[in-house]
């Protein structure tokens, strides 16, 4: 008797035990279907953005190359030797040596340039008087600076454009994550929120990646074009003074 009811107690729960095992093997199988595929790189975190994302990023790779071809663009031309030739300066004292304001002229038209248009503007207003031309050299030495630091000044620029657009990708992120926990369940939702937080964190990386070189370089060639415009003012300055003294009657 015994054992006819312990058989009836197997047959009865067998059936039961089964149907949790293959229901809990569906929703396994289930998961694995609804789960996105595992991140594999960095590819994966710029198309997970989306079409905004993706502008985000274009936009950060525009940035990097304008920083590279501006810090490589000061590195090559705000020099003193680039700015102020060392033969345009014995050429001019030359002329002025042997008392010819037309040829000191002509020379500075011969080499252009920066320090040769300051020249150029004491040179043609010396004949209203000294005080005359150092004032047209101030205002030379104004629009030759305005015109070096015009394109250091994007430098800035970039360095504060950069970190603005990598906050707009962190924002953008931490607003699909927020969504992934409403909206997604199950294995889907840690690979999503993976994705996400992702791109919030390497937006940020290359924000800051970018502005910090670029800031740094903004105010490290800002101050080398200030540097050579007084040295500039200060040699047109010294060219002045000899062609005064070169000028005054003997007594």
């Amino acid at each position: 008797m015994k054992w006819l009811i312990l058989m009836i107690m197997v047959s009865v729960a067998f059936p039961s035990v089964a149907q949790e095992a293959e229901i809990v093997k569906s929703e396994a199988v289930q998961a694995a279907e609804t789960a996105p595929e595992e991140v594999s790189g960095f590819m994966d975190v710029v198309k997970g953005g989306g079409a905004f994302g993706i502008f985000l990023w274009c936009g950060l790779a525009g940035l990097s190359l304008a920083a590279c071809a501006l810090i490589v663009d000061s590195v090559l031309n705000i020099r003193i030797s680039r700015i102020i030739p060392k033969t345009l300066v014995s050429l001019v004292r030359e002329a002025i040596e042997d008392g010819s304001m037309k040829k000191a002229a002509q020379r500075c038209k011969d080499v252009p340039g920066p320090y040769s248009n300051i020249l150029l503007a004491g040179f043609e207003n010396v004949e209203d008087g000294f005080d005359t031309a150092q004032e047209a050299i101030g205002i030379a030495a104004d629009m030759e600076s305005e015109k070096m630091l015009q394109r250091v000044n994007y430098l800035n620029v970039v360095g504060n454009l950069a970190p603005m657009l990598g906050l707009l990708g962190t924002v953008q992120g931490m607003i699909l994550a927020f969504a992934t926990l409403g909206t997604t369940s199950g294995a889907a939702k840690n690979a999503l929120l993976a994705i996400n937080i992702s791109q919030a964190l390497y937006t940020t990386a290359a924000g800051l990646v970018i502005a910090v070189p670029a800031i740094g370089s903004y105010f490290f060639f800002r101050n080398r074009a200030a540097k050579v415009i007084l040295t500039m003012e200060s040699l047109t300055m010294e060219v002045m003074k000899g062609l005064k003294k070169k000028e005054e009657p003997k007594v």
